[in-house]
């Protein structure tokens, strides 16, 4: 059944799988990597110098205060369900291959301003890898995968190493390249990977044929 647009919006609802899509963005020029963020402390046992900070990642905006909302919010939205919710949602933001990755990067900050821990997201490309995961990869794929054991921020992976990734509540997945076989089969292990939400962020076309026969 074909998609109808909506106005973007990342929200969790109760019901089973769907398709949700937003409004159709044009292809964006990627934007440059973030800048850098406070030198982290050198992890025990790394010999050498101190190296340079990794691409920053983003933090929400607003500061919570009492007990903080651990779901995006939306005007008249229903409760989120929890993490162990046996079917997660499925949301759709319609995006050109060169337009993937900015419109991934756009969930996760709506994600994190409406109430999302960082280490509750994993973030999956299809195609090059996010400047975050360049980077961090080029000291080790050890001090790399314990980042994501760590949990304490937004995790970025490619996608041809999903069967890798550990689940989270949230995933985003950037259909930013690749093959359309390596896609359909990384879409199905994503949305396994997925505990209440799986944003995809791609053709509408392809990732409805994928999901439709792969769900």
């Amino acid at each position: 059944m074909p998609l109808t647009h909506e106005e973007p919006q990342i929200h969790e609802s109760a019901q089973g799988p769907r398709v949700t899509p937003a409004a159709s963005r044009t292809a964006q020029t990627p934007r440059p990597v973030p800048g850098p963020r406070p030198a982290a402390v050198p992890r025990p046992g790394r010999p050498g110098p101190v190296r340079p900070a990794p691409p920053a990642q983003r933090v929400p905006q607003q500061a919570t205060s009492g007990t903080p909302s651990v779901t995006p919010a939306a005007p008249a939205a229903p409760t989120a369900p929890s993490v162990s919710a046996a079917v997660p949602q499925i949301q759709l933001i319609p995006a050109s291959a060169e337009g993937a990755l900015d419109a991934a990067e756009e969930a996760v900050d709506l994600l994190l301003d409406t109430g999302r821990a960082p280490g509750d997201i994993l973030v999956l490309t299809s195609g090059d890898p996010h400047p975050w995961a360049a980077h961090e990869l080029s000291f080790g794929e050890s001090a790399y995968w314990a980042q994501q054991d760590a949990r304490d921020d937004v995790f970025y992976a490619d996608a041809a190493h999903v069967q890798r990734a550990t689940g989270r509540p949230v995933v985003v997945f950037a259909a930013n390249g690749g093959t359309a076989d390596a896609i359909a089969a990384a879409l199905p292990v994503a949305l396994t990977r997925a505990g209440a939400l799986l944003v995809v962020c791609g053709d509408p076309e392809r990732i409805n044929s994928v999901l439709g026969a792969g769900v």
